[in-house]
């Protein structure tokens, strides 16, 4: 019998000392109280019947809570501060530290817990707190544990960014990455990741686009749709799967000046038609069982505060059966920073009323549940709101198996953490993400004979990890790290640039140059929003005063976001987008420099030619002027463009409506050939647009892609099925509506494809 099974089985009148001898845990022991006999009556209750439809199950449960049970599910707790006897950080608790009952009798009493998030336990703290809340309250309903999982779990396996991941245009990578995460999560009792980040991402000043998947709604909501099937898997009723909460919900990505919680500008047909599109692939296809309501405000209405958002169009239009959770104090903000709210109490109301689930330390815990308490009182919260909040909760407390098996086996840790495949993963997704940019003259790959090679710049001996990363976690392979290890007998010099003379004398005295630039942890990531996107501190000087030498020199780029790289487009002959590639990132830019990894990332986010052309994204609409004065307004780098180290050309494009006056799919099919010497990765895109319609819709949109991989001269013919609806357009009248017409279709390797034929949908 597995050690889930054993605890699974014990009467929740076993005192908690015997659980600490026969299962590891290291805890303080303290009495149980009168409620143990009141929870073991309730043995045979409908609730706890494993068999049991889980709606059945929620009807009962929620027909024996009291209103003060009910508002405990809706409160998230700190763990590593409020229940153990230390913490590492904000956020960490140590592995040695001690689970302490008179902490959580304090704070919990008897009415149990909705979460407890800032933990990151390992199995044994984690079954500790568990065992010690479901013999506490007197219902016996289990915690749900929530922690971060944007690239990676803690201490495990470190994934690339999200960016890296997007530039890969590769679901099946999405959800390996998030099935890998989900598993190592699980395995210490963690239940529910935040992530993956949905938002789409049109003014990278914003620094927290290195979480998103890219600019367009449709290869966000497609690689976020991959994501959540990893991570939730067939069941959540696993010890490998865990809820996935897309966030930030919505519009998030395109703040006004490109800063943290601003004001979004869209209206109804934009929100509609670009913002809710990359979420919804995960709602409606994948069952997402979480969401995040974002901070900021849409026409002046706070997301929690907007019903039509979170309960017109999530729950009744999507039908999403989750919960939805606040981001961290949004809900406080209706109070301090929207002025919606004249109190807390009524902040706290106003969110539960209008969708939000969950409160995310946005008030003292007293606050917040009397708040709730007061409001059902007092009728300006119905019971049924404050009962379809609770039911959420409960719902995926159900779906993971958390009444049934609520404690996780500790040998399950051993054998994920870290694994071989997970490491694999990684690497892979590092490798495939890698980005050319610019391969003058064939640059690229290196010679691995190359004698003497100067490796210079902030970036080059550094493993650059995106935010809520530990940097000190992982393997940390640099760039450095990763070029010695490939080109053993090279004389390799290395300086960080911070001297310019001494680099350029450095370069001077080489036979090619690699610059190692970009970005790093406390530039970008949340919260660090640039007004400036050029490269940080000297680097611009250091790059010019190193080409100056004429040595042959590559510039490969780690950052969060597309920077204004002008000059070094117009004058370094090889430039590699890595972004940020995880804790192998090293391994994956040297055997692309050198020729072991044909790059074929692909961009997924506009590079612009300055800051003061922004906003800058492919798929804007045909009204707005692009050209200035003082520039042409074309994109530095398009979206979807990357090089190969081969070349590929597209023929033979034919596109097949369906039959008038159905709606089925258009199938759309191209020739793609690999003409180069090498074989490589291609990533064919398409393109469309009607000609006319009922209202402006964008000059071309991303409505297909296929990651395909050609040896020298082959051809394969690649295939696109687009339901038709796909192409519908939210009208006048407010609805959806395919509309009749004459269409455009492109097929090629960016945005920037020429490759067209027309097709007609007639009525």
């Amino acid at each position: 019998m597995s050690l889930m099974t054993k605890m699974a089985n014990l009467p929740l009148s076993t005192p908690l000392s015997f659980a600490a001898a026969a299962f590891g845990f290291l805890v303080c022991v303290a009495p149980l109280g009168a409620q143990q006999s009141q929870t073991k009556a309730g043995a045979h209750a409908l609730y706890r019947q494993a068999n049991a439809p889980i709606e059945s199950r929620l009807d009962d449960l929620l027909g024996r809570m009291t209103l003060e049970e009910k508002v405990r599910q809706l409160d998230m707790y700190h763990g590593a501060k409020e229940l153990m006897s230390a913490h590492l950080d904000e956020s960490h608790t140590p592995p040695d530290a001690v689970f302490l009952p008179e902490k959580a009798q304090a704070l919990l009493g008897s009415l149990g817990a909705g979460s407890v998030h800032d933990l990151y336990p390992t199995p044994q703290q984690a079954n500790a707190i568990q065992h010690w809340v479901i013999a506490h309250n007197r219902l016996g309903i289990p915690v749900l544990f929530i922690e971060e999982g944007l690239l990676g779990f803690n201490t495990g396996t470190v994934f690339p960014a999200p960016l890296n991941l997007a530039a890969t245009w590769n679901p099946v990578m999405a959800r390996q990455t998030a099935a890998a995460i989900a598993s190592e999560a699980r395995s210490t009792g963690a239940d529910m990741i935040l992530a993956p980040v949905l938002d789409v991402a049109r003014d990278p000043r914003w620094g927290r686009v290195e979480e998103d998947f890219g600019e367009d709604p449709y290869l966000t909501g497609q690689l976020g749709l991959a994501y959540v099937q990893g991570a939730q898997g067939e069941s959540l009723d696993t010890d490998h799967t865990v809820v996935a909460e897309p966030k930030h919900f919505a519009g998030h990505g395109s703040p006004e000046g490109g800063t943290n919680t601003s004001p979004v500008h869209i209206g109804e047909r934009e929100l509609r038609s670009v913002m809710l599109k990359s979420f919804e692939p995960a709602i409606r296809e994948g069952h997402a069982m979480a969401v995040m309501a974002a901070y900021h405000e849409i026409d002046g209405i706070p997301i929690t505060a907007d019903p039509m958002l979170l309960n017109g169009i999530l729950r009744n239009e999507w039908g999403f059966k989750g919960f939805v959770l606040s981001d961290l104090g949004a809900i406080r903000q209706l109070y301090d920073v929207h002025y919606v709210a004249a109190t807390p109490k009524d902040a706290a109301c106003m969110a539960i009323r209008s969708g939000v689930d969950m409160q995310f330390y946005d008030f003292p815990h007293d606050v917040f549940q009397k708040a709730l308490i007061d409001c059902v009182h007092d009728g300006s919260l119905s019971q049924a709101d404050l009962d379809r909040a609770v039911r959420s909760v409960l719902r995926v407390k159900f779906m993971l198996g958390l009444f049934d098996h609520p404690y996780v086996d500790p040998a399950v840790k051993a054998k994920v953490w870290r694994s071989p495949a997970h490491l694999a993963v990684s690497l892979e997704s590092a490798r495939e993400s890698m980005t050319l940019l610019k391969n003058d003259n064939h640059l690229l790959p290196l010679s691995k004979s190359l004698g003497r090679i100067a490796v210079i710049g902030p970036n080059a001996n550094a493993a650059r990890y995106a935010d809520y990363e530990n940097e000190k976690n992982g393997r940390r392979i640099s760039m450095l790290d990763g070029i010695r290890a490939i080109v053993p007998k090279a004389q390799i010099s290395f300086n960080d640039g911070s001297d310019i003379a001494a680099a350029v004398a450095a370069a001077k005295n080489a036979d090619a140059v690699i610059l190692g630039m970009g970005e790093h942890q406390g530039i970008s990531g949340e919260g660090n929003d640039r007004s400036n996107l050029d490269l940080p501190g000297n680097q611009e000087q250091l790059l010019e005063a190193v080409m100056a030498t004429g040595k042959p020199t590559v510039l490969v780029l780690e950052n969060g976001r597309p920077l204004t790289i002008g000059w070094a487009k117009d004058h370094v002959p090889a430039i590699l987008e890595a972004w940020y590639p995880g804790e192998f990132g090293g391994t994956a830019i040297a055997e692309t420099l050198f020729g072991d990894n044909n790059p074929a990332g692909r961009l997924t986010i506009t590079f612009p030619r300055s800051t003061g052309q922004l906003p800058d994204y492919y798929n804007s609409d045909p009204s707005r002027v692009l050209k200035y004065r003082d520039s042409d307004g074309k994109p530095l780098f398009a979206f979807g463009f990357g090089l190969s180290y081969t070349t590929f050309r597209y023929d033979h494009l034919v596109a097949q409506p369906p039959a008038q006056g159905t709606r089925g799919e258009i199938r759309i099919t191209v020739d793609v050939t690999n003409t180069g010497n090498v074989e490589g990765d291609e990533v064919a895109q398409l393109y469309m647009r009607e000609d006319v319609n009922s209202v402006e819709t964008p000059r071309r949109s991303l409505e297909g892609f296929s990651r395909i991989h050609l040896k020298p001269q082959q051809t394969a013919t690649v295939t696109f099925r687009v339901p038709c609806e796909q192409l519908a357009v939210w009208n006048t009248a407010q609805k959806w509506a395919v509309e009749p017409g004459n269409f455009t279709a492109w097929v090629g390797g960016s945005s920037e494809a020429t490759l067209s034929t027309r097709f007609a949908l007639k009525p």
